[in-house]
């Protein structure tokens, strides 16, 4: 089916036709034991394996006919056109929690780099090494055991699922929630502005980076047309979840509710999308430990009322899913079977974490050997992409990626 907009996305399982990805870089190679805890990593990755297992990713879609583009090409491409590379890194720089003094020296040797390499460098970050000696004029620059860089790495961009996400012919751009990540949307924000791929569109912005209360696009999921779930996670707030609802019931007539589905606070249930995805017009797959043993899991329904925002809540997950899809029942698919162990194991690796490119067929992680058996069993086709690198970093296919345009269903 054709689409017009250069941003369609109105389900998690309509053909993908345009897909958004960041390439790992140089900033990986910027993360040491020391700043594991704050870059949110729990481990060093080898960055020459992962490219080699994005570039197999990245191939996986290409195969299937689908439009991949870079986020640092794009993001070069847009500061050339917006004609004035001092008022980004201007604006990078001020957020920053590193700088002060230094700034205005860091901005100089930035502004000494074409578009393609600031960007480069704007991602990878600034170590304090790389400014001559010469010009440190303060104590905790010429220390040697001081903090080692002057712009922190950005070693989580190459999940770009999380600073924006798509929603009908708009965008969220995201306030995240983690400070290591706070920059990263304003990489969209530019794109946005300035590449004329984009700004030349009347692109509805449903929110703000600026906003109060963080919202990040792996806790976003577009169930259909009218239909729009988050999760309100460790990175998601309910008072961000309210915010959106208001701003697209107020601008998008389409949409009929917002679903607000708490999942625990835990490093492992980061997002959403890490323990759910959608796979099928009537399937999905759970990591079953969010649910209580009677498969309950707090679900509060958001509605736009004769007098503002009405909001009702359930229990019955699997059944609200069913009515929301207007199909008799739903197959909730259990990440790694009915095994605990085997379960957690393969949650923490991301099995739960699909990329859909159509209707009941999906990229996974050929780590998660049992999980891929079920949803095969389910009559799911699956594409395996290697991952023994990219999983270091808590994230699968579907926050490796932020989907552009998909077919309408």
């Amino acid at each position: 089916m054709e689409v017009e907009n250069i941003l369609n996305i109105t389900s998690e399982i309509g053909k993908l036709r345009t897909v958004l990805v960041k390439r790992p870089g140089s900033e990986l190679e910027n993360i040491t034991p020391e700043y594991l805890h704050s870059l949110l990593f729990d481990d060093i990755p080898y960055l020459k394996m992962m490219q080699k297992e994005h570039d197999y990713f990245v191939k996986t879609m290409q195969d299937a006919q689908i439009e991949v583009l870079y986020l640092e090409n794009l993001a070069a491409e847009a500061l050339r056109e917006s004609g004035d590379k001092e008022i980004f890194l201007t604006k990078m720089i001020q957020e920053s929690s590193q700088l002060d003094a230094s700034a205005l020296y860091v901005r100089d040797y930035l502004m000494s780099f074409d578009e393609k390499d600031m960007i480069k460098k704007l991602m990878s970050g600034v170590k304090k090494s790389e400014i001559p000696a010469r010009k440190k004029k303060h104590l905790n620059e010429m220390m040697e055991n001081q903090y080692p860089f002057f712009l922190d790495p950005l070693p989580n961009l190459y999940f770009t699922r999380d600073p924006a996400a798509v929603i009908g012919n708009g965008v969220t751009i995201n306030k995240m929630f983690q400070p290591a990540r706070r920059r990263e949307s304003m990489f969209m924000e530019l794109i946005l502005q300035h590449h004329p791929r984009f700004s030349k569109q009347e692109i509805p912005i449903w929110t703000e980076r600026e906003a109060q209360f963080p919202m990040e696009g792996g806790d976003e999921l577009i169930l259909n047309k009218e239909t729009i779930l988050i999760g309100v996670s460790e990175r998601t707030d309910a008072r961000a979840v309210e915010q959106l609802a208001e701003n697209l019931f107020s601008r998008e007539t389409q949409i009929k509710r917002v679903l607000a589905v708490e999942i625990p606070e835990t490093r492992s249930f980061m997002h959403l999308d890490t323990v759910f995805t959608m796979v099928n017009y009537d399937q999905f797959t759970i990591h079953p430990a969010i649910q209580n043993q009677q498969g309950e899991l707090n679900v509060y329904i958001l509605e736009q009322g004769d007098n503002g925002l009405e909001i009702t809540s359930r229990k019955d997950f699997q059944r609200v899913m069913a009515e929301v899809l207007e199909v008799p029942e739903v197959d909730f698919i259990p990440c790694g079977g009915e095994d605990v162990i085997v379960s957690a194991r393969e949650q923490w690796n991301d099995g739960a974490n699909t990329l859909a490119i159509a209707p009941g067929e999906v990229i996974t992680y050929d780590r998660n050997q049992v999980s891929n058996e079920l949803l095969r069993s389910a009559g799911i086709k699956v594409h395996e992409v290697i991952s023994s690198e990219l999983s270091r970093g808590r994230g699968g296919p579907r926050c490796m990626s932020m989907p552009l345009v998909r077919e309408n269903l």
